[in-house]
């Protein structure tokens, strides 16, 4: 099995210090298996800037696996909030089909369901709807 070293990037980030957000672009579906070695480069990239407020544009990603998801809620997101030491927004920039797929699923939320942990997730089929939704999230930062 390759390792994700072995690939080209499956995730550009990029800190944007005008807006305070890391923005990660995935270029392709990554093998489920290569997913948790990409996000520990997220993480180290995030720990750097110490940025709790993340676009993910995860437009060419086909889907989301439900181990992965269940991680991410369960032990990387807050884990990274107890690391940051706030709480962790984490916007998805998704493709039509995508948001679609994700929305009508068994396990989705809408992002009030996450107003009491120590992080929120929310899904966006438009860029400027994630930067914005991202900002409110930083305005109401001294509320968590």
């Amino acid at each position: 099995m390759r390792s994700a070293a072995d690939l080209p990037a499956a995730l550009a980030t990029t800190y944007r210090a005008d807006l305070n957000m890391l923005v990660g672009r995935w270029g392709y579906q990554p093998a489920v298996g290569l997913l948790p070695d990409i996000y520990q480069d997220m993480k180290q990239q995030a720990l750097s800037t110490g940025c709790r407020f993340w676009l993910q544009d995860i437009r060419r990603r086909e889907f989301n696996d439900p181990e992965i998801t269940r991680w991410l809620l369960t032990e990387f997101f807050p884990d990274m909030s107890q690391l940051l030491g706030g709480r962790l927004a984490v916007a998805y920039l998704t493709s039509p089909a995508l948001l679609l797929t994700i929305m009508t699923g068994p396990g989705f939320l809408p992002p009030s369901a996450y107003d009491n942990q120590p992080f929120g997730i929310a899904f966006f089929g438009d860029e400027g709807e994630c930067i914005n939704w991202l900002r409110e999230q930083q305005r109401r930062g001294a509320q968590y």
